[in-house]
């Protein structure tokens, strides 16, 4: 069996075990019919690193190029995040827009949009489809994180581990940074 579906397997049913845990809680909790909600704005600087694992195509194009297969990334998240006032998850949409490679002279921009959920704990699960542009065009992968968030007096300092699959190859990424918590205009 690749790797590839095993991860996707593993995070499949750890997303399915924490909404089964979450909805446990929710029947166990009455609400009003009238649901309301918080919004928050948790955009802010990130950066990390990804890692090319083995001998894939996608290595194998960066190495023709003189790059190596572990990468800076650099770049912004955007973040919009919807919080019930009730209690529970919070639901999560994310542009990230991240360039790469400064470290070979050249750069990779991509961008990636996550949708997922973030428990009142912190951890946060997405998914969603990023896209690497060279000089050959576009070459788009599913991304699917899994991370947390620690905040400390407004302070946001989410990590983040990333899966992407794509034929040409797979990627690891990780990626933290900061976003003071700001209301959503």
């Amino acid at each position: 069996m690749k790797t590839s579906h095993v991860i996707i397997g593993m995070v499949l049913g750890t997303l399915a075990g924490l909404f089964c845990l979450t909805n446990a809680k929710a029947q166990t909790q009455e609400y009003d019919n009238d649901v309301t909600f918080a919004e928050r704005n948790l955009s802010g600087p990130r950066l990390g690193v990804t890692y090319l694992p083995g001998s894939s195509s996608l290595a194998q194009k960066l190495r023709d190029k003189g790059i190596g297969t572990t990468i800076s990334q650099f770049g912004w998240h955007f973040e919009y995040q919807v919080i019930p006032e009730g209690g529970g998850p919070s639901f999560v949409i994310q542009g990230i827009p991240l360039v790469g490679g400064v470290e070979y002279g050249t750069l990779i921009p991509s961008m990636t949009v996550a949708m997922g959920i973030r428990i009142p704990e912190g951890v946060e699960f997405g998914l969603g489809p990023n896209l690497i542009l060279s000089d050959r065009g576009g070459m788009t992968s599913l991304v699917m994180s899994v991370g947390k968030s620690f905040n400390y007096g407004g302070v946001s300092i989410p990590l983040n581990f990333v899966f992407a699959t794509n034929p040409d190859g797979n990627r690891f990424s990780i990626i933290f940074g900061y976003a003071i918590s700001r209301a959503a205009k």
